[in-house]
């Protein structure tokens, strides 16, 4: 497979997502707000008829979705896909037990594997919640989703938006500082990759939470249980106790007439189907079977 970048891939420091990934995978459980998107995320499965015998749950364990996925599909096989080997195992290491077992809960044990690890192109469903913001390289990651589900099948995911920390944006911007937060993707952007890589019917909205903090100390701890700036050209090297008092007094200005200091986080939704492919004949065209067999079951549909 070519390693090189695509030409729309994004400006992120692949070793501070690393870091990022490490940190947030050494604590007990994923971000609480990974939680939330996945349950809003959820809500919409119920607008798709198709129910999924195979899904992978990508970034599993940090995405937080196993429960919600059982919940509306407890008849699938899951694949939790994790971004490392690191990752599956950590994630193995957590995963429901079997029925059989003392302590279990009421989630169907999974099975974990590292993205680079040979995955069956056949799933009806790839899931991803709250991690395509941390890939420096969505329209890859994007096509790869396509070729690994089944025609008919269908992609879901959430991600971070531009508008995510845009309080915080401007108050780095007004001090002088780099920004805080890497570039995240337009959601028209996303829907545009989606086309690109032959998806079918893409489907974008985005929504808008703000969260609340009465204090600046309690607002930077939060911000690191969700993640970190794997910007290129953050800030270099350590910062000083000076800076960070300094930021701390920033912070507190931003509060409002309720005594909160209110960040905004977009989060934008998108889902998309792969439609059976469309033969362009040539003098002589080779078709592998399958494909032959998933055109005839769309065209019976269509009828």
């Amino acid at each position: 497979m070519n390693d090189e970048p695509t030409a729309t891939a994004r400006r992120l420091d692949a070793s501070a997502v690393h870091a990022v990934l490490r940190r947030l995978l050494r604590v007990p459980a994923p971000p609480w707000l990974h939680g939330e998107v996945a349950r809003r995320m959820a809500e919409r499965l119920a607008i798709i008829k198709l129910k999924p015998e195979l899904l992978f749950d990508w970034w599993g364990h940090l995405g937080a979705s196993a429960e919600l996925l059982a919940q509306a599909y407890p008849q699938a096989r899951r694949i939790a896909i994790e971004p490392t080997v690191a990752a599956a195992e950590r994630s193995a290491a957590v995963m429901p037990k079997p029925w059989w077992s003392a302590g279990r809960r009421d989630v169907p044990a999974a099975e974990v594997m590292p993205t680079n690890g040979d995955l069956p192109p056949s799933a009806q469903l790839i899931w991803a919640n709250m991690m395509l913001h941390l890939v420096p390289d969505p329209p890859r990651l994007i096509e790869r989703w396509h070729r690994l589900l089944a025609v008919d099948g269908f992609v879901m995911f959430s991600c971070l938006g531009p508008g995510t920390l845009r309080e915080l944006r401007a108050l780095y911007d007004g001090l002088g500082w780099p920004a805080p937060t890497p570039d995240f993707i337009d959601m028209h952007d996303l829907g545009d990759m989606l086309v690109r890589a032959g998806f079918a019917d893409p489907v974008m909205d985005q929504e808008t939470l703000t969260l609340r903090w009465d204090s600046a100390e309690a607002l930077l701890a939060e911000l690191r249980a969700l993640g970190g700036n794997a910007a290129p050209d953050r800030s270099p090297g350590l910062r000083t106790p000076r800076w960070r008092e300094r930021l701390l007094r920033a912070l507190e200005s931003l509060k409002g007439a309720d005594g909160k200091i209110g960040l905004s986080f977009e989060v934008a939704y998108g889902h998309a189907f792969k439609a059976a492919p469309r033969l362009k004949l040539d003098e002589e065209t080779v078709l592998p079977l399958e494909d032959m067999r998933a055109m005839l079951r769309s065209d019976r549909a269509a009828r």
